[in-house]
Order: C-alpha cells, then sequence, then structure tokens
C-alpha cells in the first residue's frame, strides 16, 4: 500500500502565537516542501552541498531497513570473519558462504557501499572500516543477530503502536513479558533466561568500558551489581580495581548461571545473589550500587520502586552509578527516541529518559549530588552518580 505523503492541515496556533524559533521553522519547512526551491538549491553553487546531503538524508531513511538486512546477512554468512583473514576474490567467498556468485557479488558490492567491505586489487574484496569495526567488537555482532526478532515485530509498525500485544521481542527478554502480565520473573527457568543472559555478556564489556573510564571506583570498599547478568561488569570491575570487593544480584536462574561462569573465571570470591529486585530488599554492604542498561528497561513506577531499594541499600554517603543509553544526547538523539523508543516498545516494558527526567528520579527517590560523568562513546552509554545524603 502506498501512503500518501501530502501534508495532513491540523489546528495551530496563530502566527503571531509562535516563538521566532517556532516561525522559522514553518518558512524552513515551506522551502524544504517546495520542488521548485529544492530544483534551484540542487543547482545553485552555494546551496548544492547542503541540497545534495538533505538528499542523501531523506534517502537513508527511505533505505535503513535494506541496509540493516545487508549487515544481518553479512554478519550470518560470516563474511566480515572470512574477510578478516585477508583479501580474497568473489568465487571463493561465494564458495565460503554456499552462494551463487552473481548472489555474492552482489551482497559484497553492498556491504563496499556501506563501508563494511572494499574492492581490492586483482578482483579481491578485503574489510572495510566499519567491517573492521565490527570485527573488533563482537558484541554488536551479537546485537545485530537478535535484531531477528525487533525486525518481525516491525513488519507492521503502525499495529505495534496502536496495538501493542505480544511481540517477538518481548518473548526474547521474558522478563519483560513476565512482568507486563503480572507474572513472577524470579521464577523463570534457567531455558528462559539463557538466550538474553548470553546476548548481554557478549554486550556487556563494550560498555563496562566506558563506563569504567568515567568513574573511578579506587577508595570504594564493596560494589554490588543490580541486574548485572552473568557477571561481564563485575568481571570488568575487577580487573581495574583487583582490590575492591563485589557482589552481584540477578533473577534467581541468571544468578546461577553467574555463579558458574565467574567461577570459571577465577572469581568465584563474586558473592551473587539470586532475587527480584522489584519484591525483594537488595542485600547490603555495599557502599557503591550499579545499575547498568537496567533503568530504561523499567516503566516509571518500577524504576521508583528500584531507586528506592537502591538508596535503602546503601549506607550514609554511598554512591550509585546509573548507566545506560540516555534520550537527548547531543550526537546520538536518533539511537536515544528512535531507536531505543521503539525497542522497548516492542519489548513492552522501558523508555528512553533524558539525563533530566533520570535526575528527578533518583532525587525523588531521596538521592542528592546527582550529576552526569562524561564518557568517551555516549552512545554506548552515558553515567550519572548520586550520592545517599551523609548523616
Amino acid at each position: 500500500m502506498v501512503t500518501s505523503l501530502r501534508p495532513v492541515v491540523a489546528e495551530s496556533p496563530p502566527p503571531a502565537a509562535l516563538a521566532w524559533s517556532d516561525r522559522w521553522r514553518e518558512v524552513r519547512n515551506r522551502l524544504l516542501a517546495s520542488a521548485r526551491f529544492r530544483r534551484w538549491a540542487a543547482a545553485f553553487p552555494l546551496t548544492r552541498p547542503v541540497a545534495r546531503a538533505r538528499a542523501r538524508e531523506v534517502f537513508d531513511l527511505v533505505a535503513g531497513f535494506v541496509y540493516s538486512q545487508v549487515l544481518a546477512a553479512a554478519l550470518q554468512l560470516r563474511l566480515l570473519d572470512r574477510l578478516a583473514g585477508g583479501p580474497a576474490d568473489g568465487a571463493s567467498l561465494a564458495r565460503a558462504m554456499a552462494l551463487p556468485e552473481p548472489a555474492a557479488e552482489r551482497l559484497l558490492s553492498a556491504c563496499a557501499a556501506l563501508g563494511l567491505a572494499e574492492a581490492r586489487s586483482g578482483g579481491r574484496w578485503g574489510l572495510g572500516p566499519r567491517g573492521a569495526a565490527l570485527i573488533g567488537e563482537p558484541g554488536l555482532a551479537a546485537l545485530v543477530a537478535h535484531h531477528a526478532a525487533l525486525y518481525r515485530d516491525l513488519a507492521d509498525p503502525v499495529a505495534l503502536l496502536r496495538h501493542g500485544g505480544a511481540t517477538q521481542l518481548a518473548a526474547y527478554w521474558p522478563y519483560a513479558e513476565t512482568g507486563a502480565a503480572g507474572g513472577d520473573p524470579s521464577r523463570l527457568a534457567d531455558a528462559e533466561v539463557a538466550r538474553y543472559s548470553e546476548l548481554m555478556t557478549a554486550s556487556q564489556p563494550m560498555v563496562a568500558e566506558q563506563v569504567l573510564d568515567a568513574v573511578r571506583l579506587q577508595g570504594q570498599r564493596c560494589l554490588l551489581d543490580v541486574g548485572g547478568g552473568e557477571g561481564a561488569f563485575v568481571q570488568a570491575v575487577a580487573a581495574r580495581v583487583p582490590a575492591l570487593d563485589l557482589m552481584l544480584f540477578e533473577l534467581p536462574a541468571v544468578a546461577a548461571r553467574a555463579r558458574d561462569r565467574l567461577a570459571g573465571l577465577g572469581l568465584a570470591r563474586v558473592r551473587v545473589h539470586g532475587g527480584d529486585f522489584l519484591r525483594q530488599p537488595l542485600p547490603r554492604g555495599a557502599d557503591v550500587i550499579s545499575l547498568v542498561r537496567i533503568v530504561h528497561d523499567h516503566d516509571d513506577e518500577a524504576v521508583a520502586a528500584l531507586l528506592r531499594a537502591v538508596h535503602a541499600a546503601l549506607p550514609a554517603g554511598g554512591r550509585l552509578l546509573l548507566a545506560e543509553p540516555m534520550a537527548g544526547t547531543p550526537g546520538a538523539t536518533a539511537m536515544g527516541d528512535a531507536y531505543f523508543g521503539i525497542y522497548l516498545l516492542a519489548m513492552r516494558s522501558g523508555r528512553p529518559r533524558t539525563p533530566q527526567r533520570l535526575t528527578a528520579l533518583l532525587q525523588g527517590a531521596g538521592f542528592q549530588g546527582v550529576r552526569r560523568l562524561p564518557t568517551r562513546q555516549p552512545l554506548l552509554a552515558g553515567v550519572i552518580e548520586a550520592r545517599v545524603k551523609l548523616t
């Protein structure tokens, strides 16, 4: 079905009531909607680069799903892994991927256009700059692979927006689906948590690096990581601050996986507690508690309850470290409100929040001294620190 792009007339305030910035935006939009203006801008030397850039941006919005599917195919066929071993010709790559040569050439050309691959001398293909970056962050490949569930949920985005209902992504994250249905996530079995726990373990290191580069934990006595999965974050903390005592709190089935994994890494000293942080008090004894990619998975009521539980578990002067991608982040606004906004809608739990909204929630839970700590890659995670009042 083709949807008309003609403007829909809606009621609006009279021009005199509009701020100057709003008036300018209205003028800008009328110009951009004018075919005559676009033709002039594309021809005039001073505006031509801007006009071409705008056209590319609009086309990228249209073609974005195809781009993501090219990436998904390249990862599923292990094309980037094959190219990481050195340049190869199209015929040998086609055989390795079990593709007809014309299809392999089409995929390789598409990957080259997206910076994932590059044409090399002698009819060979090698890794492109974006492909090399993906190879260097294996957690990204795991994230892309799990997007198959999201793509199925977005087959009819209007239905998702209007009705919600059962989704593939909610089933992927069963604690969200169980909680939305009024069930008890702490009763989930190992088979129900294994898939998402493994994804979090694969993707957590790149986030942990950002967090630990932004915070100082030397001088702290004990850190409790709440919702810490199989322990990838406490593993990273242990490597950075070996003298720090460590605890982890997770759903019982995930906690059992964490104990086994950490023991295998020689980190049996990490005290792992099983429970549901929305139903049970958090263990005491830590002077710093971390929430890494946890808060944005939950709605405001649950977040408020979690933050109160964290506040109650910390001593006077204790610290909370909250780390996750945040809405309204300069240079990453699309990631916050577009990607995570729709992703969490499909997950049926949570929402992206600005630092200002998170600050309000923290203050409402009793925290003081709330401040944002800069990270090197805010697209991956922002960090907010808050403290319990000294008595």
